[in-house]
């Protein structure tokens, strides 16, 4: 139990995950929200907990030691700022901002005012991703060469944000996370079928330095759901399918050696990887409740999700 009195703002469907999970930790403290009847309903699951109309009312109680961002990207830089300014530890879900020079500033503020800040970049908590880290750094499928993600479903449209701002800031940080490097090269495009101006799919393209490459393709305009993830090396390749029941991560030790300028088929055994089954969400709460003793996030933190800001305009630009 981490007795670490964290204040929520934003009920809504994710928030309440957060809600639900910092109770479950011990160190759910407060809510905010502007809605009377999210709050009713809040209170009467959680009585013991002191609910908000506003953020000003809740930076004024010295009890709460940090918040969690759950609002419309939109509010993310006032809210986070608000909050660094006071001198209080933040975790603001992803998008960051929708703004390089306001991710700049927020980066910052956090240096200036010694503040924890994360970025809700969640599957960078999730055990698969951190076990695909581990294999690459092992050298376990030789030279990184290849990543692609899908992220797929007749999923939920939403009327102010398009499919790209509001799915593919998860492959993004995932991409980052596992090659450690900004992209030389970003090209992007996107299709927009159902809203004017709304992309319901895109396609974006990225190159390293190293020859490393990759593709994000994501949509919510799709038949079927699937969150697939395949990591190709020299020696040998990597899938996580999150979208599957039983989220398979999978080896395979397969490759081509050239032999004589002809490309010969290695296909070797498939196995299926065992990985610790944890709920990101909470390794990514506790890992934040963590940080406030430590001073140190070397995960999701405000410099890592600059750099998928930067990258997020850039493409986002490509796509308008």
């Amino acid at each position: 139990m981490y007795h670490k009195n964290i204040c929520v703002i934003g009920a809504g469907y994710w928030g309440y995950n957060h809600i639900k999970t910092l109770h479950e930790l011990g160190a759910l403290y407060g809510v905010v929200d502007s809605n009377p009847k999210t709050i009713d309903k809040i209170s009467q699951t959680y009585g013991y907990i002191k609910t908000f109309k506003d953020i000003d009312n809740a930076l004024d109680d010295s009890k709460i030691k940090g918040f969690t961002v759950c609002t419309p990207p939109e509010t993310h830089y006032q809210l986070s700022k608000k909050i660094t300014s006071s001198r209080k530890h933040v975790l603001v879900e992803k998008p960051f901002t929708l703004d390089i020079s306001e991710a700049e500033e927020l980066c910052n503020l956090s240096k200036k005012h010694s503040t924890i800040m994360m970025v809700g970049h969640v599957l960078l908590f999730h055990p698969a991703i951190i076990k695909i880290k581990e294999l690459i750094e092992q050298g376990k499928i030789g030279k990184l060469q290849y990543i692609y993600s899908n992220r797929l479903n007749l999923g939920q449209v939403r009327t102010q944000e398009n499919v790209f701002w509001s799915l593919a800031p998860h492959d993004i940080a995932i991409f980052q996370y596992l090659i450690g490097r900004q992209p030389n090269s970003i090209k992007a495009s996107g299709s927009a079928f159902l809203q004017e101006r709304i992309v319901d799919s895109t396609i974006t393209k990225l190159k390293y330095n190293g020859g490393v490459e990759g593709h994000i393709f994501v949509s919510w305009l799709h038949p079927f759901k699937e969150h697939r993830l395949v990591v190709i090396g020299s020696e040998a390749m990597i899938s996580f399918q999150d979208s599957d029941e039983k989220k398979p991560l999978k080896f395979y030790s397969k490759k081509f050696d050239m032999k004589n300028g002809f490309p010969k088929k290695i296909d070797g055994p498939t196995k299926e990887i065992e990985y610790e089954r944890k709920m990101p969400l909470t390794e990514e709460l506790k890992y934040f409740l963590d940080s406030f003793n430590s001073g140190i996030v070397e995960k999701s933190g405000a410099n890592h999700a600059l750099e998928v800001t930067k990258i997020l305009v850039e493409a986002s630009r490509q796509i308008k």
